[in-house]
């Protein structure tokens, strides 16, 4: 793989990495919704770390870079709330928090248009390094 999938504009890209459980992916989906998301379920990331990611980003040219992107991982899976996991790509690669659905519209939103940056939601987290929504 030489790039990362470009989401769909003003979306999130949100990569599965677990192919563990096909029914749990399809939940994930419309939990999280189609209006804020682009779900690429592609077998070639199945098992991808993050670490794996990163470096596919930092081949990729300039122009098909992804500044950060969300995991369907295990925990995503198989967890009763389905957190995504949030990773920066761009600012401090690597760099996590869960997402939990009620909340990504507010991440995935403000990330798209540069409104909020990744920090400002990773400092936000709760004690599970979990981000709940301004609300919560």
């Amino acid at each position: 793989m030489t790039a990362l999938p470009q989401p769909r504009d003003l979306t999130a890209l949100v990569v599965r990495v677990d192919f563990s459980d096909d029914d749990a992916w399809a939940e994930l989906q419309t939990l999280f919704g189609e209006d804020h998301a682009t779900y690429i379920g592609d077998p070639a990331y199945d098992g991808a770390t993050i670490a794996d990611l990163i470096d596919i980003d930092d081949a990729a040219d300039e122009d098909d870079k992804v500044y950060e992107l969300f995991l369907a991982d295990e925990t995503s899976m198989t967890d009763d709330e389905h957190p995504l996991l949030a990773v920066d790509l761009a600012d401090e690669p690597g760099r996590s928090f869960r997402v939990l659905p009620a909340a990504f519209a507010e991440v995935a939103s403000n990330l798209s248009i540069a409104n909020m940056d990744f920090a400002d939601f990773a400092e936000a987290v709760d004690e599970t390094g979990t981000y709940r929504g301004q609300s919560a």
